[in-house]
């Protein structure tokens, strides 16, 4: 079969430094089977396969692979797989707004033109702090090994998919923390969690958190940038300083350390916070795949 495929770059403060994602623009007719192999051939943190939608008021389908399995929802896949679909002409937005239908649901994802080009922004799952305190698991000491916390005490935050979230002191010193990639492993396997995720506070005036995430649980070392997370980070802040100066939104930076620059915007109204930043296409061609499994 031959089908428009295109490689996008997620996330990205410049061309290259985002995250990388495949995206299947005609999947009809592709078993699971089928969308699991192709997903185990890219190699790709995810790759995403679209649909037309099955849900009343949806503009598309999107299904989400890992290399392993599908995944009912993640961040850069969804802004990904929208700008996808604004590019080939797929959907159109109604009132600015895109339906995406996945596992978890039919999501909004709004759409936005400024100086610097479209920007697309994801609303969040609801989030859920569960557990709060550097003693919330008897793990959790050795996942934060070597590193000295902020002001906010480590979570158990729920959103769509669990992380542990912990504030670290300042930028500088997240910056050149060396983790301990086995404890966190450790931690993720024993809570059913993605990893831990660090964040810090910045005074840059391009940005005013730093975000550091290791999803232990799926297997990588560290996410160049990472929607899903960020989600979380920015309804427990909003929810432990809900009168902040962070707490309307704000501008992150992740990935710097694994040689990428992401920029994603963060905005919070009230229990609402939406996640989105800008894609670029770097690969536009087409797939010829026999979609055999």
């Amino acid at each position: 079969m031959s089908i428009r495929y295109l490689h996008l770059d997620v996330f990205a403060a410049a061309p290259g430094g985002g995250n990388h994602l495949g995206v299947v623009t005609d999947a009809k007719g592709w078993s699971d089977a089928q969308m699991q192999a192709f997903a185990r051939w890219t190699n790709l943190v995810e790759t995403t396969f679209l649909l037309p939608p099955s849900q009343p008021g949806a503009s598309y389908r999107v299904r989400i692979f890992t290399p392993h399995k599908e995944i009912p929802f993640a961040g850069h896949p969804s802004i990904g797989s929208a700008h996808a679909v604004l590019l080939c002409g797929l959907a159109a937005p109604k009132d600015g707004v895109l339906w995406q239908e996945c596992g978890a649901g039919v999501l909004p994802i709004r759409v936005e033109e400024n100086g610097h080009g479209q920007q697309l922004l994801l609303k969040s799952p609801q989030a859920t702090v569960e557990k709060t305190g550097r003693d919330a698991h008897p793990m959790l000491q050795a996942a934060l090994g070597g590193i000295a916390l902020g002001t906010l005490p480590p979570a158990y935050v729920a959103g769509g998919r669990h992380w542990w979230l912990a504030e670290c002191a300042d930028e500088d010193s997240l910056r050149r923390w060396q983790p301990d990639h086995s404890a966190i492993g450790a931690l993720a396997r024993d809570t059913d969690s993605l990893g831990l995720c660090v964040f810090a506070r910045s005074s840059h005036p391009d940005y005013q958190l730093v975000v550091r995430a290791f999803p232990a649980g799926v297997g990588l070392v560290e996410d160049p940038a990472s929607g899903a997370a960020n989600g979380l980070i920015a309804a427990y802040i909003a929810h432990a300083e809900p009168h902040g100066p962070l707490a309307r939104g704000y501008t992150v930076s992740q990935g710097r350390e694994i040689g990428h620059d992401a920029s994603l915007t963060v905005r919070i109204d009230g229990e609402t916070v939406w996640i989105g930043g800008r894609t670029n296409t770097i690969i536009d061609g087409t797939l010829h795949w026999n979609g055999r499994a």
